[in-house]
This record gives C-alpha cells, structure tokens and sequence, in this order.
C-alpha cells in the first residue's frame, strides 16, 4: 500500500481547488508538417480530492472550449465551429480520472477525456511539484503534467492539403498542464 509519505513529505489528504492566476492549460499541435500552433485555454476549473491512500485520489476538470486562445482572433474563433470544437453545442471538454498512479514526485493518471460529445480514456504523465504555505496563509500544491491525443479520435478531422502535397494540420495534439491548486479549509 502506498502511503502518504511515499509521494512527498507534506502531502495532505483533502479538497483542492484550482488557483486559476497560477495555472495554465496549453497545447500544440504540426502546422504544415514544419512547425506547431501553440494556443491554451483561459478558463478551466479543477477539484482534486486526495485521500489518506494517494491511489485513491480523484481530479474532476472542467475546460470552458470558448476561452480557446492562438493569439489570433479568426484562427480562434474558426477552432469554436464545427470544423473543430464545435463549441455551441459542446461548450466544454471535461476530465475524470479512473486511476492514479505514483512514484516518488510521478505520476500517471488514467481518466476519461470527454470533448464533441465522444469520451475515451487517456494517460496523463506529470511531476508534483510540492506543497507550500503562500505569505497569504494559503496551502499551496503544484504539479505539471501532458498527454497526446489523437484529434481525429474526438470528431476534430478538419484538414485541407498544401500545395506541396501535404497536410496543413498534424493529427496529434500534445496537451500541458501547469497546475497551482488551493487546500481547502
């Protein structure tokens, strides 16, 4: 059994919500097959729950699609139509983890990746970071985090062919996470 001391000298079972001015969700996919879009998304929100057995964790995640950002307004709010996100009608991706396992400061969390509508299981692989008292009084925990998707696999298929030959977009999308969370009292 894993105890609470095998993950990191301060762990703390309890609710964590996401401290959103410390945290960030990024992903990049091949643009061209010479180089990758870069974007994220500015709302999203967290829970984590973690129990006395660190197994027994739970992160329930919620991405608001809209909040999409490129830094370029009509590649943005091409990504809300049905080319891609198809953001009016399903206006947020949503992560439920299944399992979590740990070694030392890793970490490999299996959940359910629900985006357009289609739900399937994927692995996110990431580090703990530590837990601090900020100035505030505030318990603190960090931790970092990707996956790679397969874009196709969620309905998001838009492509169209270069004059080379090839395609304007690669079909994985590698998803980051930066992640401050709160204790809650």
């Amino acid at each position: 059994m894993t105890t609470s001391t095998d993950i990191h000298p301060g762990y703390i079972a309890g609710t964590w919500k996401l401290d959103p001015t410390h945290s960030e969700i990024s992903f990049s996919v091949k643009h061209l097959m010479i180089s990758k879009v870069r974007g994220s998304f500015k709302t999203f929100d967290a829970t984590i729950v973690t129990a006395e057995n660190p197994a027994d964790t739970t992160i329930d995640a919620t991405v608001e699609i809209a909040s999409v950002d490129t830094n370029q307004k009509d590649r943005d709010a091409h990504l809300r139509t049905s080319d891609f996100f198809l953001a009016d009608e399903f206006p947020t991706m949503t992560f439920t983890s299944t399992s979590i396992e740990t070694s030392g400061d890793e970490f490999t969390i299996t959940g359910d990746l629900t985006l357009r509508g289609v739900t399937k299981s994927e692995v996110l692989k990431g580090e703990f970071g530590g837990i601090v008292t900020d100035g505030y009084g505030q318990t603190k925990a960090g931790a970092t985090a990707s996956t790679v998707i397969n874009r196709h696999d969620y309905g998001v298929s838009w492509n169209a062919a270069t004059e080379a030959g090839g395609l304007t977009l690669g079909d994985n999308v590698t998803i980051g996470l930066e992640l401050q969370v709160v204790l809650q009292p």
